[in-house]
């Protein structure tokens, strides 16, 4: 979190702080979820059926679910698949640059290759 930077549209310093965070289950525990309360970002993300089962459990003490908006999730899908378009280049699959450099070049150039294409 601490390394996003979402530029403005015209001029201004970038953002630090997104307006909403998709993520799939794995990342629903409760640190988590905290961490972004705090820092005043709405979490898309679903809970697994083993925290459903434990907070029914508990009754009342569980507390009400967190919030879940399943069409915002939907847009997950997009980035998910553009995630699988990039690392079908074998160089960004394997991790094999050892500098973040040269990773993060590897990177600019398949999205150049994959947006060139289209």
């Amino acid at each position: 979190m601490a390394g996003i930077r979402v530029p403005r549209r015209g001029l201004g310093r970038p953002r630090t702080r997104p307006a909403v965070v998709l993520a799939d289950r794995a990342y629903s525990s409760r640190a988590i979820r905290g961490h972004l309360r705090r820092r005043g970002v709405r979490a898309v993300i679903p809970q697994p059926a083993d925290q459903i089962g434990h907070r029914l459990r508990r009754g009342r003490a569980g507390g009400r679910p967190p919030g879940f908006d399943a069409e915002t999730y939907k847009e997950r899908n997009a980035v998910e698949r553009c995630i699988s378009r990039l690392k079908q280049w074998r160089g960004l699959a394997m991790r094999t640059d050892k500098l973040a450099v040269a990773y993060q070049a590897a990177l600019h150039l398949a999205a150049i290759l994959i947006w060139s294409r289209r």
